[in-house]
């Protein structure tokens, strides 16, 4: 019975260890444990995140090597909803970039004016009695005769709350948030074997989370799989549950 138990002790950090999730991103080695990203990569009720939910979004992150401590990638939970699984903007644009195809991007949106008529444009300046009504995005590749042309409708997209209204992010900043949606769109379209399967938030109905402070790896211990040391202050993840569908 004696070596029996001292077998089972000694198997026991083994186990631990297995809850270590190993991948390179970006050049660089990323570790993720449930407790990890339940602790620091949560945004809105993390004690209501399930198992199967941290165990979805760690094999989200590996499996599109995403690094969600650079802001790449987003679990959002409210409630006893699903969580939302949601890729950050800067995801895409630097596997863009970094694509040797990738020739560049032109994007805007579309106004109604004080005499009805409508007008595209570069970038997002507006008067405040012109009304946004849609975004657009252009991609072009080096190996293609042709660019990827993407413009979606500021109705189909604009984030309500639970009442039916215009959440604070889109009623605000109406035209940063459609033209986003535009180029994240374009650029999968343009890159669909990099960017395949990758969706924003504002695709799904609510808005990527506010960070006041970037998210830094915790020093994690080899055998628990936990954090034992943070390398400076925990992230703070912030958002409006009122800007939340959920």
């Amino acid at each position: 019975m004696a070596v029996s138990n001292n077998i089972s002790r000694k198997a026991q950090p083994a186990q631990k260890q297995n809850n270590i999730v190993t991948y390179m991103a970006n050049g660089a080695e990323i570790k993720l444990t449930p407790g990890m990203v339940k602790a620091y990569l949560v945004s809105g009720d993390p004690e209501r995140v399930t198992d199967q939910e941290l165990a979805m979004f760690i094999n989200l992150c590996k499996y599109q090597q995403l690094n969600p401590w650079t802001k790449e990638a987003y679990l959002i939970k409210y409630g006893n909803t699903a969580a939302t699984l949601v890729i950050g903007k800067e995801a895409f644009m630097k596997r863009a970039e970094s694509h040797p195809e990738y020739d560049g991007m032109e994007s805007g949106i579309v106004v109604k004016l004080e005499n009805g008529d409508y007008e595209y444009r570069t970038g997002m300046m507006r008067e405040p009695a012109e009304t946004v009504v849609g975004g657009w995005a252009e991609v072009f590749r080096k190996d293609r005769k042709h660019s990827t042309r993407i413009e979606v409708s500021f109705d189909e997209y604009v984030g309500k709350t639970k009442d039916g209204s215009v959440n604070s992010q889109w009623k605000t900043k109406p035209a940063t948030m459609i033209r986003k949606v535009a180029q994240v769109q374009a650029l999968r379209e343009a890159f669909p074997t990099a960017l395949g399967g990758m969706y924003t938030a504002e695709e799904q109905g609510t808005v990527e989370p506010e960070q006041n402070i970037t998210p830094v790896m915790p020093v994690i211990d080899a055998e628990t799989g936990e954090s034992v040391q943070e390398t400076a202050a925990a992230p703070v993840i912030q958002q409006d549950a009122g800007d939340s569908l959920f």
